[in-house]
């Protein structure tokens, strides 16, 4: 079978590597011109962990990982208010990654044969019974049995294929930010700990980086805010600026020591709901279908993971539609938990008013005792699910 998938993000690298690892001939588009810098920390556990230890990636994924023992939430002059264990709200084990990082690990995993092309994506789609003809941006015409949009919120294959992008794209009332700075000062103060503003209405996060180049105290930064608007700005180093500007703390260090917007991850938070993930051999996956959003804090992992059973559907025996049907069917009532979860766990993440942040203080006070401890995570995490777990034992493979 050959597959051609755009998006060289978290879900497209694990999907090819999976397609190709199991015999199928994969050409891999990027638009952009080449690896992406910008990117926060996540918690990457649940189906996610269970898909790259299954490839046996788990090593590499791990000599990655940082330290992150506790995640402390501080007020304006850095003085902790409250604070959380991250592994208190995994099933299973729990790593802290930068989202390149992950990605580097990806990329470098790909077997020799997946033709990776930085730089062009699909102009216009022809999708048939029997196959899909890309078109690329540079007008060249490719042949394909099958084309796999895993390019994100914004994804450019949905549009070609099913539709303008309001349909399918649900805002949930906040924007984000991410970028890297460097600071001696703040980078000694958070080190081995998350540290989060105690703040309403927008917060500002923290984590030290490991030296990369000639960079040795490089901190990661990133914000949520609440807005109405879904619009991303036009200058958005300034509207970060004007949406944090006026918290304390390592904050003002941070926006003082911002790159160029060039290196700024900024975007609308936003869950993605498509009635429907395929149409003839055109099929989404990752966040161009299910984009369970930053508040829920699972979509790496869920994305890796839903590649990772598409990709062994894919090559079992029986027609491609078949395939495609399957992976729905057993992978949406996992991502829909999750965007229910992350829906739900929105005040939690980000209060709205100084009450909502109180009731959060004593919360997490009481997240430390067994009993509110489940149910926390519970509210906060979802579900867990065994299915990779088990498509990976019944493969043979690790996992």
């Amino acid at each position: 079978m050959r597959v051609v998938v755009c998006g060289a993000g978290l879900t497209g690298l694990a999907l090819a590597g999976r397609i190709a690892a199991l015999g199928g001939e994969v050409l891999l588009l990027e638009r952009a011109r080449g690896p992406r810098t910008q990117g926060y920390m996540i918690d990457f556990f649940g189906p996610g962990y269970d898909a790259v230890d299954a490839m046996g990636l788990r090593p590499a994924v791990e000599r990655v990982a940082y330290p992150v023992s506790e995640a402390v939430y501080v007020d304006e002059r850095g003085r902790r208010r409250a604070s959380v264990e991250p592994a208190q709200f995994a099933s299973g084990p729990l790593l802290n990654l930068m989202r390149p990082d992950l990605e580097r690990v990806l990329r470098e995993a790909l077997p020799g044969d997946v033709e990776l092309r930085f730089g062009t994506g699909p102009a216009a789609v022809d999708a048939r019974d029997d196959g899909v003809r890309v078109t690329l941006e540079d007008g060249t015409d490719v042949d394909a049995d099958l084309l796999v949009g895993a390019d994100g919120v914004h994804s450019t294959v949905r549009r070609l294929v099913f539709g303008d992008e309001p349909r399918f794209v649900r805002h949930l009332g906040f924007h984000t930010a991410a970028f890297t700075f460097e600071a001696p000062d703040v980078h000694a103060r958070v080190e081995g700990r998350a540290y989060l503003t105690d703040t309403v209405r927008r917060l500002m996060g923290f984590y030290a980086l490991r030296p990369a180049g000639g960079s040795r105290h490089r901190v990661a930064a990133f914000g949520v805010h609440r807005t109405p608007d879904p619009q991303v700005p036009d200058d958005v180093v300034a509207a970060v600026r004007a949406a944090y500007g006026d918290l304390g703390w390592a904050a003002p260090t941070a926006l003082d020591r911002m790159p160029p917007a060039a290196d700024v991850y900024y975007d609308q938070v936003a869950q993605t709901v498509v009635p429907r993930w395929s149409r003839g051999r055109v099929v989404l996956a990752g966040d161009a279908c299910h984009a369970v959003s930053l508040l829920a804090g699972q979509g790496a992992s869920l994305g890796i993971a839903g590649a990772y059973l598409l990709g062994g559907l894919l090559a079992g025996e029986g027609p491609a539609d078949r395939a495609l049907a399957r992976y729905e069917e057993l992978w949406r009532p996992v991502v829909e938990e999750k965007q229910r979860t992350g829906r739900s766990a929105a005040r939690w993440f980000l209060p709205a008013t100084p009450l909502q942040l109180r009731t959060r203080r004593v919360a997490l006070r009481l997240a430390r005792l067994p009993v509110a401890d489940r149910g926390i995570a519970a509210l906060l995490a979802g579900e867990s699910t065994s299915l990779i777990r088990d498509m990976s034992r019944a493969e043979g493979t690790p996992g």
